[in-house]
């Protein structure tokens, strides 16, 4: 079984339940420093588990030249290490361009030390004790966002064109006015495009692993972005395919 940080390193677990996510994501490379070696072999065998390949490294110097090497793609720090800190570490990566994302993890939760760590170029900050499957949510979630990151400024399927860096949207020419959360739908359909996404990928992204797969919350969304785009369009973009998810596409 997975452990649970919820209490303590030797409390028990629950299991991560969105195996769809493993669809869009291949096999993850994870390097955690930590100096706890309870706690490392627990994350270790906790997160082969879920299909996440991990290297540990116990000190400041180990950390830095594990990072520096290896091909990660997440690094997993933990503040108080011997030899230096682990925000001293991430500021460190990044004057050397190192742009793998970092997730601090660390008994240090004031505001100051979460602002300290974003501010030495952190992407996310998790405090201990911590339960293992958020853990898992946010490395699929740093993960999901460098990959998607690659993509083209412009996206386009038929006469609907998307402009990623102005974050406007038209269809035939005309200009549509999407929320926050609609224009993430959007994106993530269109970075998907012709492909078929599961419902637990789509809640993902948007939501990012804050809400149930199964409330009807994602229909409410689909069915407010379909009136924006489709609606007096012969030509119907979003679909839904019946007990597997949806896809955006041109054709039928």
């Amino acid at each position: 079984m997975t452990p649970d940080m919820g209490w303590s390193p030797t409390c028990q677990a629950g299991i991560w339940r969105s195996r769809h996510l493993f669809a869009i994501l291949s096999r993850m490379r994870v390097l955690i420093v930590e100096d706890d070696p309870e706690l490392a072999a627990l994350l270790r065998d906790g997160l082969r588990e879920h299909r996440i390949d991990p290297t540990l490294a116990a000190n400041f110097a180990e950390g830095r030249a594990q990072a520096l090497v290896g091909n990660y793609d997440v690094v997993v720090l933990d503040v108080r290490l011997p030899g230096g800190s682990g925000y001293d570490l991430c500021a460190d990566l990044r004057r050397r361009n190192v742009s793998v994302p970092v997730l601090m993890l660390t008994a240090l939760d004031a505001v100051d030390d979460r602002v300290r760590g974003l501010a030495a170029g952190a992407d996310d900050y998790l405090t201990k004790p911590f339960a293992f499957k958020e853990l898992v949510a946010r490395l699929h979630a740093l993960t999901r966002r460098r990959a998607l990151a690659v993509t083209p400024a412009t996206l386009r399927v038929a006469d609907l064109e998307v402009d990623l860096a102005s974050r406007h949207v038209r269809r035939a020419g005309k200009a549509i006015d999407l929320t926050a959360k609609e224009f993430a739908l959007l994106e993530f359909l269109l970075r998907h495009q012709d492909q078929v996404v599961d419902r637990a990928a789509i809640t993902a992204h948007v939501w990012d692993n804050n809400h149930d797969p199964f409330a009807n919350v994602l229909e409410v969304l689909v069915r407010r972005l379909r009136g924006k785009i489709d609606d007096g369009h012969d030509l119907k973009l979003i679909r839904t395919v019946r007990g597997a998810g949806y896809r955006i596409g041109a054709r039928e």
